[in-house]
């Protein structure tokens, strides 16, 4: 408190306000009345019917036949060089001197269907008023939630927005101190005043709708889900997630149909529920801007081999030749 907020000290001023508006105070705009009020509230709005894409009966995509990938000895040795060479405790004796015995190669299939939502929802901000324009009913009824025109960014990408709906702002005396500028002191027990931050001093604030969502403003989210078969016990699935595989085949629309015809059963089953169920749980609280389904060959390659009369095993995976072993021949002694 400063020497001028303590020469106008006044007992009357009320203590601090709540930090929402109260009821029915922010009822000025159309359309947007039985919106919920409060700091970091948001509501979401539903996209009106002649948003939400129906997908056609009966249709499905078809798919190409590929090639299983090869890896050679030389880049199987390669990628095991490179593998010990991460690890301080390995000896890279073995990886040069091992001797092939077999390599196994494996049909690996990752499907990938993503989603790429817009969801809006709206909530009141406020802002101190000094003088700035403010764009009220007075010059036009506020578009609804969805009539509200924003740019587009790219697709498949995760962006939040925040947009004022147009002719949506209003002044309104402050909540927080009541029009005074300044509140009763809670540090002091009314000893002094202090200056109300919120609308710093001015006594009005001005008040403002957005459409938002998690962060106040318009969010486009892609939603992705990928599935691979597991058809090799012996290699733990979730390294794929580390690693790149071919994309053969790239369906992108508005909206994807069923895989058919695919020689993995699974991957088909997996491409319609997956289908089905991002248009059930996204259609209903967010738009649908469009939808992208691949299907990436995976290299994946069981390397056996010997070294000083036993036998071992290891794994390249990805296009990246990833290795994956749970047991090499000789370590390093650090003395």
């Amino acid at each position: 408190m400063d020497d001028k907020d303590r020469d106008s000290f006044d007992p009357s001023l009320p203590e601090e306000g709540p930090s929402a508006p109260p009821p029915g105070w922010l009822d000025n705009v159309t359309g947007y009345e039985d919106h919920r009020v409060g700091d970091c509230t948001d509501q979401i709005c539903p996209p009106p019917a002649d948003l939400v894409p129906q997908p056609e009966n009966n249709k499905n995509a078809l798919v190409p036949n590929v090639m299983v990938p090869a890896v050679s000895e030389d880049v199987a040795r390669d990628a095991l060089l490179q593998f010990v060479g991460k690890k301080w405790t390995y000896s890279s004796k073995p990886a040069k001197n091992l001797i092939f015995k077999e390599l196994n190669p494996f049909t690996v299939y990752r499907y990938r269907l993503e989603t790429f939502t817009e969801s809006r929802s709206s909530v009141w901000e406020s802002e101190p008023h000094t003088g700035q324009f403010v764009d009220g009913p007075q010059n036009g009824v506020s578009p609804p939630p969805w009539h509200v025109q924003v740019s587009y960014p790219p697709k498949f990408t995760d962006f939040v927005q925040k947009v004022r709906v147009p002719h949506s702002s209003f002044i309104k005396p402050c909540h927080r101190c009541h029009g005074n500028g300044r509140v009763r002191c809670t540090n002091c027990h009314g000893g002094g005043l202090t200056r109300c931050m919120f609308c710093h001093g001015s006594g009005h604030s001005r008040n403002r709708r957005c459409t938002n969502c998690h962060g106040r403003g318009r969010k486009r989210k892609n939603q992705v889900f990928e599935f691979i078969p597991d058809r090799v016990p012996e290699f733990p699935g979730k390294k794929f997630e580390k690693v790149s595989g071919e994309a053969f085949f790239v369906d992108e629309n508005l909206l994807v149909y069923p895989v058919e015809g695919f020689p993995d059963q699974d991957i088909c089953e997996a491409s319609k529920g997956a289908i089905q169920n991002h248009l059930l749980k996204y259609s209903g609280v967010s738009r649908i801007l469009q939808q992208r389904q691949t299907i990436e060959l995976v290299p994946l390659t069981h390397v056996f081999y010997a070294y000083n009369g036993q036998d071992y095993n290891y794994f390249v995976f990805g296009r990246e030749n990833k290795v994956h072993m749970t047991k090499y021949p000789a370590s390093c002694c650090i003395l």
